[in-house]
């Protein structure tokens, strides 16, 4: 198993695309760090598949968007397993509004979970990491809003655009240390946070006439692209981007 002896920290690990990057890392060898925003029977099962691949698994929780949270995420990260090798930054949040009407608070909302939570975590884990004299692995859970206008998403495409130019900031930065630094930019994927489509098939069979696999992707899609990032081979990648949408960047009509 190309991930054995690793410990990764999976952020927004509670459900969709975060639960199934922590089974399939799990199934890959490592060990995970289940999180979530507080404590929930959804860590519980998630926390519970890690352990039936026969690997351990620990559940830190807090506001992903405080500074002081993020460091303690770390820390009992490596409290309770001993050390860090993987980043998971999936901890994700979007608000459909628009542009007029986007208020302060919920502006302030999106940029704190999605870039801010983003940049502090990744400080305490590269501390962590420079402390151990070891290298190790970010992963950022990017969107294809990076790059594709998303009306009425102003603030989490601002956010994932950030992200982009923060991966690759740090992928120079970090890369004395010995630390990759990668995301994944999903497309539209089946999770409970499109779960709205089931209900609106207009919507859904338009979405799909943008994807030229004419196909809502599955959270494995995603999560089998992580962990290749996680492991030895891509150890020569940094500063990437990596879409996962079936093709939607590339034949998108609003």
């Amino acid at each position: 198993m190309r991930l054995s002896g690793k410990v990764a920290l999976v952020t927004g690990s509670t459900q969709g695309i975060g639960r199934a990057v922590a089974e399939r890392l799990a199934q890959a060898g490592a060990d995970v760090v289940v999180s979530g925003s507080r404590p929930s029977e959804r860590a519980e099962e998630t926390a519970a598949r890690v352990r039936a691949h026969g690997r351990r698994a620990a559940i830190v929780t807090g506001d992903i968007g405080d500074v002081e949270t993020n460091r303690r995420l770390i820390d009992e990260s490596v409290e309770a397993m001993g050390r860090l090798d993987i980043l998971v930054n999936n901890a994700g949040l979007e608000i459909d509004s628009p542009f007029l009407d986007l208020d302060e608070a919920d502006y302030d909302k999106v940029m704190q979970t999605n870039l801010k939570g983003v940049f502090f975590t990744t400080q305490a884990f590269v501390r962590h990491l420079r402390d151990e004299g070891r290298g190790g692995r970010v992963i950022n859970m990017s969107s294809v809003h990076e790059d594709l206008p998303f009306p009425g998403f102003t603030s989490y495409c601002m956010s994932k655009g950030g992200m982009r130019m923060l991966t690759r900031n740090l992928a120079v930065e970090l890369a004395p240390l010995g630390i990759t630094v990668n995301s994944v930019a999903p497309g539209a994927i089946k999770t409970p946070i499109n779960s709205a489509l089931d209900e609106d098939p207009e919507k859904l069979r338009h979405l799909l006439g943008n994807i030229p696999l004419n196909r809502l992707g599955r959270p494995e899609d995603v999560a089998g692209v992580v962990e290749f990032l996680a492991s030895d081979d891509a150890d020569y990648m940094t500063g990437a981007s990596l879409p996962v949408d079936g093709g939607l960047l590339w034949q998108y009509e609003e």
